[in-house]
């Protein structure tokens, strides 16, 4: 899945740039891994393997230090959670279907989502300059999935509902953020990624009895040995890179990263290719250079609107 945007502190982008390719990297073994797992899997129970080591990892720091896990906007949180994980849910689908490549090109449309609902649903103002990135990047969707014609398949809608449920945990963060000058709400970044675990893996295992019944009436899909170690390595490697985002963000703006964050799109292409012997077509890689570029338009966008305070 693409990286995520998040604070910025000293700018360090010696240091931030490395720290992001290095989490690109992990989120595209991570993917593959989820592509791997869901061939004998369905998606509910490679999230919940995932979600269970998430929860371990996510918790470990409070209980070590002590922080306080009560939040100051519990039902934000739960919301934010909800949004993440239906977006690990619908992407991993949509892994089970499309190629690696292909998956990735369309969750880049995040950032048009993003914009959308930031109108819709903070009142946010966008000008005519980031209106029109967002209608490329729509065209270079649409190029990608190609609604309409032979080769359309009802799965590539999977990877735009993964980009809207991402995009809807985008808005609630910013809802958040606007109580206490960019605080979310007084909760510790640690506090935040130990609701979003408690959420996800709590809808999950609610989840879970119907995905057991995935292979019809009594045929259960219990994972082996193999298949239990190679879930939570998922878990593992999505959160280390979770948590190398975190990282690269504080040392550098989001301004200077995000042409690096779309090197995803070579990482899942590369490995798709090594892995499954997936090779892009040339509408997938029209697509996805637009999305980029559109995305990397509105991201420009954003940095000249925080400059001058307007949209």
């Amino acid at each position: 899945m693409a990286p995520r945007d998040g604070t910025g502190g000293r700018d360090e982008p010696l240091r931030g740039i490395p720290l992001l390719l290095a989490s690109i990297t992990l989120f595209s073994i991570s993917d593959a891994m989820a592509k791997l797992l869901g061939q004998t899997l369905p998606a509910i129970e490679v999230a919940w393997l995932r979600y269970a080591a998430f929860l371990v990892l996510a918790l470990a720091p409070l209980l070590w230090t002590g922080a306080p896990l009560r939040s100051r906007a519990p039902g934000l949180q739960v919301l934010r959670g909800l949004g993440v994980v239906g977006s690990a849910v619908f992407f991993i689908m949509a892994l089970q279907h499309l190629p690696m490549a292909e998956a990735t090109a369309i969750n880049f449309v995040t950032p048009v989502l993003v914009t959308i609902l930031s109108v819709l649903v903070l009142r946010e103002r966008v000008g005519w300059r980031r209106w029109s990135a967002i209608a490329v990047g729509l065209v270079g969707m649409l190029i990608i999935v190609r609604p309409g014609s032979e080769v359309f398949s009802p799965a590539a809608l999977l990877p735009v509902g993964s980009s809207a449920c991402w995009a809807m945990a985008v808005i609630v963060t910013r809802r958040m953020g606007q109580g206490t000058a960019g605080a979310m709400q007084g909760d510790s970044p640690a506090t935040t990624l130990a609701w979003t675990a408690m959420t996800g893996f709590v809808v999950l295992t609610l989840l879970l009895p119907a995905a057991l019944l995935w292979r019809g009436p009594g045929g259960l899909v219990v994972p082996g040995p193999w298949e239990l170690g190679l879930g939570l390595l998922i878990g593992l490697v999505s959160s280390a890179a979770q948590w190398l985002v975190v990282l690269a963000y504080r040392a550098a703006p989001a301004s200077v990263l995000a042409p690096f964050s779309y090197t995803q799109l070579l990482t899942s292409g590369l490995l798709g290719f090594l892995v499954f012997a997936a090779v892009p077509d040339r509408w997938t890689l029209l697509g996805a250079a637009i999305i980029a570029g559109s995305g990397l338009y509105t991201a420009h966008r954003e940095r000249v609107r925080a400059r001058a305070g307007r949209g």
